[in-house]
């Protein structure tokens, strides 16, 4: 119920990690009910927004967030990440046609904060495997990224990274 303290504390935390977030993205991350009980019992400490389908999304008011039109740096992400996997609608950052990846336990490159490859490890090798066409500086930028990857797996030694092509 939404007198809860430990259900209410759960929205709030949530939110700092994963904000902003629609009331759906929470159940889906947690499976509980009675979060919207919990979510009631905090909404006047919470702002909200509308997502580019209309869908209200709530956050913490003091929580960063930057200019709509800052670029998303290149990240390398590891299997079942909840970047992913916790929201109702992942096509905020994944299309439906790559989907069925993320509970295959692919790993992701994001690029302008969408996925836009998959990556492995190929014999000391990170390998870039793109989900669509890459820009110039898009390749760039998942090699860059995906040379730090390489140099963290390979404790500073001979980091070496490949972006295979671009499918047609």
């Amino acid at each position: 119920d939404g007198t809860d303290p430990v259900g209410q504390e759960l929205v709030r935390r949530y939110l700092a990690a994963y904000g902003p977030a629609a009331s759906a993205d929470l159940r889906a991350w947690c499976g509980l009910a009675g979060l919207p009980a919990a979510v009631a019992a905090v909404r006047d400490e919470l702002v909200s927004f509308r997502d580019a389908r209309g869908r209200v999304l709530l956050d913490l008011p003091d929580a960063p967030r930057p200019d709509p039109d800052t670029p998303a740096p290149a990240r390398f992400l590891p299997a079942f990440d909840n970047a992913v996997l916790g929201y109702h609608d992942r096509t905020r950052i994944i299309a439906d046609a790559h989907r069925g990846l993320s509970v295959g336990g692919a790993r992701f490159v994001l690029l302008d904060g969408r996925v836009a490859a998959t990556w492995t490890v190929d014999g000391g090798t990170v390998v870039v495997t793109p989900l669509r066409a890459f820009t110039r500086a898009e390749r760039a930028a998942a090699a860059e990224e995906g040379r730090a990857v390489a140099s963290f797996l390979s404790d500073g030694g001979n980091p070496r990274v490949r972006v295979a092509a671009s499918p047609r």
